[in-house]
């Protein structure tokens, strides 16, 4: 098992990294695929998948995308469509479903494609080819840190039904080992991006923040499948499971850290 999740761990990596590097149609391409797996995915979990509001909701999650990449002006527009498909659905058809699957479907097109698609939009700001590289410092690094110094010293475990392997320890060290990624990388880039004068602050502030919703977000996904009694969302990735198994934590700290950079960017912040 160790084994297999450590393969399909290096793969991942690659084809991230891949992506990231190579930007534009590259990474939207990628990320298209990945939300519409990952929207399956939800569907499927909390049980939806066969129903017409989950069809207004892929074809909802797929205008979105699009319109990122063609008609970004019009992406709220594109939301609020979707929502108002599946509440012309819901009336049409009543008493067929009830607004608590109208919720859940309009849900999932909030969940993946369009917190996941604020990776593609900080890879494509000004020095986004840079940028990007904080959200998985955010979550991977995060995650990583949070593992060893949970072996290593975990003694308290985290108060939380969801996570009873978790411990205080260990989710205190991702928030710092974070931090200090951010704040490394920052020094790094400082060298060698003109602009950059305040990263390492700011790349180690958006760490630390970047890691809290991290960690916030694997507990969701935690508390979603418990909800629907699942283990994993599929099993596509072998040792992982599915999409939105791994992908749990990126998917939350994609939309933070770009918030963190327009809010720094905004107040008179130079990167």
């Amino acid at each position: 098992m160790f084994i297999e999740r450590l393969i399909s761990g290096i793969i991942l990596l690659l084809i991230a990294a891949f992506a990231l590097v190579m930007g534009g149609n590259v990474l939207y391409g990628i990320l298209f695929v990945i939300s519409l797996i990952g929207i399956y995915e939800y569907g499927k979990a909390v049980n939806i998948q066969n129903t017409a509001l989950f069809g207004v909701g892929c074809a909802g999650a797929v205008l979105y995308m699009l319109s990122v990449m063609f008609f970004d002006e019009f992406s709220f527009e594109t939301l609020m469509l979707t929502l108002f498909g599946m509440f012309f659905a819901y009336v049409i058809l009543y008493p067929k479903y009830r607004i608590e699957q109208v919720s859940l479907a309009y849900l999932g097109v909030i969940y993946v494609p369009v917190m996941l698609f604020f990776m593609y939009l900080t890879r494509i700001m000004t020095h986004g080819e840079w940028l990007v590289w904080l959200i998985f410092i955010s979550a991977w690094g995060s995650d990583t840190f949070a593992y060893v110094v949970g072996m290593l010293i975990g003694r308290h475990k985290l108060p939380s039904k969801l996570s009873p392997k978790k411990s205080i320890e260990g989710c205190v060290g991702g928030v710092v080992g974070a931090a200090l990624l951010g704040v490394i990388y920052g020094i790094v880039m400082t060298k060698y991006v003109n602009g950059f004068v305040d990263a390492p602050v700011i790349f180690g502030v958006a760490g630390a923040i970047g890691s809290v919703i991290s960690q916030f977000g694997d507990l969701t996904a935690s508390a979603i499948k418990r909800n629907f009694d699942i283990k994993d969302y599929g099993k596509l990735i072998p040792g992982h499971g599915g999409i939105l198994d791994r992908f749990d934590s990126i998917i939350f700290t994609a939309p933070i850290v770009y918030v963190i950079i327009k809010i720094y960017v905004y107040f008179g912040g130079t990167i």
